[in-house]
């Protein structure tokens, strides 16, 4: 320790260096949404034609398939979606979008709304739940968008990879590196939804009813420095954590962490992917002084405290209608009140972590925001309870 003091205050450069990144947190840089965009493939289908898109599973034991049958109507009067979107042809069978195309085209509006071009953008980060390509989607975006050189990071941690990608370029922006950034969030779900992706006979319960909340899309945002405010929507604070370090998985697949042989993995089911059911979530997701999301939250704005008397909108990352309102009960012992919960669930399904960014899109285009608004999102995922959150101003 001795040793580090003295080099520390022996040398000027690195002492001059640390007042300057001190002063530059006192004053940081603001960091504006610029522009959003988001994109959601087909036509609006109702929940009686899930099954028509995704496929019968007809091939999975006989006791599934009347489960299933009941599954159906429970989800339905469960979640109150009236609509969804599938990539996906039923006729065909094949699939009309990916990742990257969906990507790009909401990219591209979120661009365009910020009266920008496509080379202007230096950053590139994206998110999505998990993925298995190489080279990875973010370079592939890049390429897509015609963009010749620019900083990408990809980010694969289920429904919190939209807000730590959203972290990582307000940090890089806010130290001065980047200028102009595009973040971006996809998700495919139907890819690993559809009969054909399951081994059937292997199936289980809890790989199955993943089928009836989960939809596809893509949003994105552009965010850029400015070294004064003006009129629009600042992004003040972002957070991460995982909670997870002592509480089982609760959602995903069982492949190793290593590449299997495809047949193997397919032969095994290790692809399947799975999410525990209701009361097994509802051990590990309540502790003993609240709700793993609540507790999140509080920590949250104990490293960022503000007037929740200003909180226009909420955004609860969940995809059950049933579970958002049990979790605005909750926060009612922070002041946060119920008509204050913003989703769009509803009219499009659950479409994992690019909802957090979309409904940043629908806030812009159709709510009308006022000097001193407050935006505050928070999302836990259950995949290993990593939870994300992030803290707007309309100035």
């Amino acid at each position: 320790m001795t040793s580090i003091r003295h080099r520390a205050s022996s040398n000027k450069h690195p002492a001059s260096s640390i007042e300057y990144r001190a002063s530059s947190i006192e004053h940081p840089v603001s960091v504006k949404i610029a522009g959003s965009g988001s994109f959601l493939p087909g036509e609006p289908i109702i929940p009686d034609q899930v099954d028509d898109y995704l496929g019968e599973l007809t091939d999975a034991p006989e006791k599934i398939q009347k489960w299933l049958k009941r599954v159906r109507i429970l989800m339905k009067e469960l979640l109150e979606v009236e609509y969804y979107h599938f990539a996906l042809d039923p006729k065909t069978r094949l699939f009309t979008e990916d990742n990257v195309t969906m990507s790009e085209k909401a990219a591209r509006k979120a661009i365009a709304d910020a009266g920008m071009k496509p080379e202007e953008i230096d950053l590139i980060v994206y998110g999505s739940a998990h993925q298995d390509q190489m080279p990875t989607a973010s370079v592939r975006i890049q390429e897509a968008l015609g963009i010749e050189r620019c900083g990408e990071l990809s980010i694969h941690s289920n429904c919190t990879s939209a807000y730590k990608a959203l972290l990582i370029a307000h940090e890089l922006l806010q130290s001065g590196r980047y200028k102009n950034a595009l973040v971006i969030s996809s998700s495919i779900s139907s890819s690993e939804l559809i009969a054909e992706y399951y081994n059937q006979p292997l199936v289980k319960k809890e790989e199955l009813f993943l089928r009836y909340f989960l939809s596809d899309g893509a949003s994105a945002l552009v965010l850029k420095t400015e070294p004064d405010r003006s009129t629009g929507l600042y992004l003040d604070y972002a957070y991460m954590e995982s909670t997870g370090g002592k509480k089982p998985s609760a959602m995903g697949n069982r492949r190793p962490a290593y590449w299997m042989n495809p047949k193997e993995e397919y032969e095994k089911g290790y692809h399947h992917l799975a999410q525990m059911f209701q009361e097994e979530l509802r051990i590990n997701f309540h502790e003993s002084d609240g709700s793993v999301f609540l507790n999140g939250l509080k920590r949250m704005l104990a490293l960022h405290p503000v007037d929740l008397t200003k909180l226009r909108f909420f955004q609860v990352n969940f995809p059950s209608k049933h579970i958002s309102e049990l979790i605005m009960d909750e926060c009612r012992e922070l002041g946060i009140e119920p008509n204050s919960l913003y989703s769009k669930m509803a009219t499009m399904g659950y479409i994992g972590p690019p909802m957090a960014f979309l409904c940043l899109d629908r806030i812009r285009k159709e709510e009308i925001l006022n000097q001193g608004d407050m935006i505050l999102s928070f999302v836990t995922e259950v995949s290993k309870f990593m939870q994300a959150g992030y803290i707007l101003n309309y100035e």
